[in-house]
């Protein structure tokens, strides 16, 4: 069942989604060769703790941190731990953070000092299917517009793989709530939007095949061909006209900007 949000709803979840992308500028700064997942994890966390929120991912369903830590080959639900961060590598860090009732929820995909002119596409093209798919995110759309756009754009477009055990949803008192979103569908199929319905629309694609495979810890994912995979995330809320992106990426970008060993351009 789809839950509206009221007016005053959403200006109070408005404040969960922000501090995402607060916590995400917290950490954007320190990416760099050396620092060891687990550190970022436990610098999240601590944020997200000294903001008076809860990490939304820790303890959900069993998974054991607060950040979903994905590096290279790796497509969502990563495990944090020893491993460090090298030149070259790709890391997605998918945070959660909930704080007065609601739950906001973004996933960014960082470049970590110079990385592959194949690798720069793959986050370019990824991060451009997010808002094309947002544009469509509109009263009177249905999820199928949402979908297609991205689709079209990644897949049609740049002959990428889109995940398809993998979507977006519903978000609000639950982490997770109905309608699904995928990133991959027909135009004109799918629920309706309207009103108050908040999409965490999040884009998951891969440089090569769409298949995924799965780690034994039951939780990370994989590409089947082990090339590289990309994931953005915003929270979106339907209006009677323009999408309400109610996340931000604006301070994380601002930070990738300053931060030489991140300095390349989408």
């Amino acid at each position: 069942m789809i839950k509206y949000k009221t007016r005053e709803e959403i200006e109070i979840m408005r404040h969960s989604c922000l501090l995402v992308g607060k916590a995400h500028a917290a950490i954007a700064g320190l990416l760099k060769p050396g620092i060891s997942t687990m550190q970022i994890n436990n610098i999240v966390e601590q944020f997200i703790l000294d903001s008076g929120a809860i990490p939304s991912f820790k303890n959900y369903h069993g998974f054991p941190y607060a950040t979903c830590i994905s590096m290279n080959e790796a497509v969502v639900h990563g495990f944090p731990g020893a491993h460090e961060l090298k030149e070259g590598d790709i890391i997605s860090l998918d945070i959660g953070v909930y704080k007065n009732g609601f739950h906001g929820d973004s996933a960014y995909t960082y470049a970590i000092g110079e990385v592959s002119e194949d690798i720069k596409k793959l986050l370019r093209v990824t991060k451009e299917s997010l808002y094309l798919g947002i544009d469509k995110a509109r009263q009177g759309n249905r999820i199928g517009d949402i979908a297609f756009a991205i689709q079209e754009h990644t897949e049609r477009k740049y002959g990428y793989g889109v995940v398809r055990e993998l979507v977006g949803h519903g978000l609000g008192r639950d982490l997770h709530e109905d309608p699904q979103v995928p990133n991959y569908g027909k135009k004109g199929s799918g629920p309706k939007l309207k009103e108050g319905m908040v999409l965490a629309i999040e884009p998951m694609i891969n440089m090569g095949v769409k298949e995924v495979s799965h780690l034994d810890d039951g939780w990370t994912v994989l590409t089947k061909d082990r090339k590289p995979s990309a994931h953005f995330e915003h929270d979106v809320c339907i209006t009677k006209s323009e999408p309400d992106i109610l996340t931000s990426f604006e301070e994380i970008e601002i930070v990738e900007k300053k931060n030489i060993n991140l300095t390349w351009s989408y």
